[in-house]
């Protein structure tokens, strides 16, 4: 485990190693506690460089048994060996010359899996970002590129399966039990992406044709007895593909193409070249086991890293820094697949509220940097929802800017111009200012500028004179290391509606340049002028939340129940409802911190009525319109002094509030929905179905709740509906006898299904309230739980100090005591699942001065432990700095 953070790595800092490895030859022989790793690295001098500079290699905890050179074993006087570094202090003077060395791993003690590790007595590898150093020395940084020969060996009946990267080319047996495969990539790739993997495990098999007419082999590896649980990502693979030859032009490249989920894994997925390691809650799945969002995750993140083949690994990124250039181009193409397979307006709004809960907290506390950082002392920390949601944004406004033409032709020339290359944001901008022949220099701020812009927006009307003006004025708050900002270019859909939800024309404009419903703000201050404009309109702005921004606008409310009723962009029309249930649980909460019972507008409830009932509408649509804002969203939007219980008080006011209203109307649409087909993971029916379940969760609050909902978890007949129902139980029926009985009734039937009890886990880590600490310290002995899984520790910890805001904020400092000691037992295993879960207390400023003084004393108590893993002091440090 490397503690020493004192290495800051710096953008400005980045040259080109002296030397290349054009080619990589590695041999494996497999053993629990003794493998060996013999890798042949062809090693050539970059024009111009010294004879006499030395060889420096990466490595992270190795022991080293041999170094040859150009076929002669090295003299110990040649060599500056440590488990951290291998130097050759005099390289041959030759340009190209030829290294050997051999190391000896012990996978089974790996519990950091990073590098070569078992998991279920599965080998397999995670080397992103900086794992392949912990096989083998090499020069690991993704601008190195290489052509990987992989040669396994193992015993048979341990590892019948012997799995890389590329094609297969050779295979056959050793004799004494043992035998070999051959794998060769012909296609150079940095070392982060290479991957090996081997044991006894099951497949699913499949095939698909490319749009050129090549065949290639598909492959899913299961647990054995699993394999019908892969079916729904086999599909969501092959939809996929040719979703990307089509949207994108992109046809994959190699003979085979193969998946491998396995139990034990840091990330959701990896992208390695033509074997794709996946944590197995995102391929498993079917109605018994799997909910509707783990449906649409499955589909997500199967397409996401096949999106990498050219988004990532054909074009690859020259330095850590530039990681947005292969993982928000990539999200944004993900997005953009589930957008079509779904339903685009749900799934933007779905997005956009994913955004505002991880990557906005980000934007506005110690964590913050620029979508490409500028400096880091550990990059697994950089893997972060600026990287990749913002990063992901940037992408969308660069299309929004262009428009889809100019992008895809943009999109085309990146992939002509950098194919088989590592590059940067400079020459990602670069490409659509060549292809579209705009200037897009104080756009690419969004790459370079931390922090989440504001605009804050005014309106008038002068009937007499027929002109509409909208005063805008942009700002960044400041964030760590940078009090100065620049201003944006932030391209600002809108659109004017008039009585009955019309438009309303306007015959010219000025102030501003407006473009297809766009409004480029560019300048601190815009005067954006309409003429022709007899009526007062209500404005809609940011539609389809067009920037990553936050808006303070001066606007009626009459207004915002007119947008939430009749504005034709489905996301603001949304956003619109959202915000008068932001604004009204900020007043209830003021109200309760005076002592007050709060009071709601008959109009607001009654609006959501009408649209639970608006068969106009889809009914995942109405399902996302019906849930509330949670406790975490309303503590980021009144941002100070933040007091949870308060807020979760107010949120349950306004649930009780809504269902007591509506009891009629939602009892009613809750029969008819009830499903009388088949199941079917279909965006239609999961709609259908969130809507039920939401019902349900209202309905709950009401006389009868708990019988109702214990029928629904009684009579469902997926795990979608039983899980929503036992969520209601537990959350609004907590130790009633109907919760009670339905969590010893879950336990028993999915007892020894690991992903299903994570969502037993789950459900009652978050289950609200002061009694929320001693549960899940107590479900830290449960048998089904282990704290060296991170799946398990994300499903327990991970939920209760992210998910629980009541519980994790207890008042007297409880839960925090509780975290800082578990994040410490999580570290002596996994430092990056641990530095991971430190992040729940980014936001500790923010909470009322109690509070705020107890989450200090955890995170210090914490810093203050000796021998912190590198990953974990970085997170902490600056969270406290």
């Amino acid at each position: 485990m490397r503690t020493d953070t004192g290495q800051v790595f710096k953008l400005e800092d980045y040259r080109p190693n002296d030397y290349l490895i054009p080619q990589t030859n590695l041999t494996f022989r497999l053993s629990p506690e003794a493998t060996r790793v013999t890798a042949v690295l062809t090693v050539e001098r970059r024009d111009g460089v010294s004879v006499s500079a030395p060889l420096v290699l990466d490595g992270d905890g190795l022991r080293l048994e041999r170094v040859e050179i150009n076929g002669k074993k090295a003299k110990p006087a040649d060599l500056l060996a440590t488990p951290d570094q291998l130097t050759i202090l005099k390289p041959p003077a030759a340009r190209r010359f030829q290294v050997v060395i051999e190391t000896e791993l012990a996978p089974n003690g790996n519990e950091a899996l990073m590098g070569l590790y078992r998991s279920s007595n599965v080998y397999c590898t995670q080397c992103e970002a900086e794992g392949f150093r912990r096989i083998t020395y090499f020069l690991d940084r993704p601008d190195i590129l290489s052509v990987y020969t992989v040669r396994i060996e193992a015993l048979r009946n341990e590892a019948p399966l012997l799995l890389s990267n590329g094609n297969p080319v050779d295979n056959g047996d050793l004799g004494n039990g043992w035998h070999y495969a051959v794998w060769h990539d012909p296609f150079p790739k940095p070392s982060y992406l290479f991957a090996l993997v081997a044991g006894n495990l099951g497949k699913v098999a499949d095939s698909f044709v490319t749009l050129s007419g090549r065949k290639v082999e598909l492959g899913i590896y299961v647990e054995p007895g699993k394999e019908k649980l892969a079916g729904y990502a086999m599909d969501a693979l092959k939809r996929s593909m040719r979703w990307d030859e089509e949207a994108f032009g992109r046809e994959y490249d190699l003979d085979v193409f193969n998946i491998v989920a396995v139990s034990d894994f840091n990330m959701g997925a990896m992208e390695n070249k033509g074997l794709n390691i996946f944590n197995d809650k995102y391929v498993l799945a079917d109605q018994e086991t799997a909910t509707d969002a783990d449906f649409a995750n499955i589909e997500a993140i199967i397409a996401h890293e096949y999106f990498h083949n050219w988004t990532g690994n054909r074009i690859t990124c020259r330095d850590w820094f530039q990681l947005c250039l292969k993982e928000g181009l990539t999200v944004f193409r993900d997005h953009e697949f589930s957008a079509d397979q779904r339903s685009r307006a749900v799934k933007r709004i779905a997005e956009v509220r994913t955004l505002r809960a991880h990557q906005f907290p980000e934007d506005q506390g110690p964590l913050a940097h620029p979508v490409r950082p500028r400096r880091y002392r550990e990059i697994n920390n950089f893997y972060t929802a600026t990287v990749y949601e913002k990063g992901s944004e940037v992408v969308r406004m660069i299309r929004t800017i262009l428009g889809p033409d100019a992008f895809r032709a943009g999109m085309d020339l990146y992939f002509e111009r950098h194919d088989g290359e590592a590059a940067t944001i400079e020459d990602f901008i670069k490409v659509f200012e060549d292809a579209s022949g705009r200037d897009l220099s104080q756009f690419a701020l969004w790459y370079h500028q931390a922090g989440t812009p504001n605009l804050t927006v005014s309106s008038t009307h002068n009937p007499a004179a027929r002109e509409f003006t909208l005063e805008i004025e942009q700002s960044v708050p400041p964030t760590p290391s940078e009090s100065r900002k620049r201003l944006m270019h932030i391209p600002l859909a809108f659109g004017l509606i008039g009585a009955g939800g019309r438009p309303v024309e306007y015959s010219s404009v000025e102030g501003a340049s407006v473009e297809d419903g766009v409004i480029h703000v560019r300048k601190r201050r815009h005067m954006v002028r309409f003429s022709g404009v007899a009526e007062r309109p209500a404005v809609s702005l940011n539609r389809g939340f067009s920037a990553p921004v936050t808006l303070s606008v001066e606007q009626k409310a009459d207004d915002q129940f007119f947008l939430a009723r009749h504005d034709s962009d489905a996301f603001s029309r949304w956003q619109a409802f959202n915000t008068l249930q932001t604004d009204a649980l900020i007043a209830a909460f003021r109200q309760i911190l005076g002592g007050k019972q709060p009071v709601f507008a008959q109009r607001l409830t009654e609006l959501a009525g009408n649209i639970a009932g608006d068969e106009t509408l889809e009914p995942a649509y109405r399902a996302l319109a019906l849930a509330l804002p949670g406790d975490a969203d309303i503590a980021r939007d009144i941002g100070k002094n933040i007091d949870p219980d308060a807020i979760h008080a107010a949120r349950e006011a306004l649930t009780l509030a809504i269902g007591s209203a509506n009891r009629d109307t939602f009892a009613g649409l809750y029969d008819r929905l009830a499903d009388k087909a088949a199941f079917s993971p279909d965006a239609a029916s999961a709609g259908r179905r969130a809507l039920r379940n939401i019902l349900l969760d209202y309905l709950s609050l009401q006389p009868g709740g708990a019988a109702l909902a214990m029928s629904h978890f009684q009579s469902a007949t997926n795990m979608t509906d039983r899980a929503a129902a036992l969520t209601v139980l537990a959350h609004r029926h907590h130790g009633s006898p109907e919760a009670i009985r339905a969590l010893a009734a879950f336990e028993t039937t999915y007892g020894s299904d690991p992903l299903v009890m994570d969502k037993w886990f789950q459900i009652q880590a978050s289950v609200p309230g002061p009694q929320a600490v001693d549960t899940v310290r107590a479900l830290t002995a449960h048998p089904a739980f282990s704290m060296a899984n991170p799946n398990r520790v994300r499903s327990l910890i991970g939920t209760f100090s992210s998910a629980n805001q009541t519980g994790f904020h207890r008042a007297d400092g409880e839960g925090y005591r509780f975290f800082s000691r578990t994040v410490l037992e999580v570290e002596k295993r996994n430092p990056q699942v641990a530095a991971r879960l430190a992040t729940a207390l980014r936001s500790w400023r923010s909470l009322e001065p109690g509070r705020q003084a107890k989450a200090r004393e955890a995170l210090l108590s914490i810093a203050g432990t000796e021998n912190l893993s590198a990953d974990l002091r970085d997170i902490v440090e600056r969270t406290l700095a």
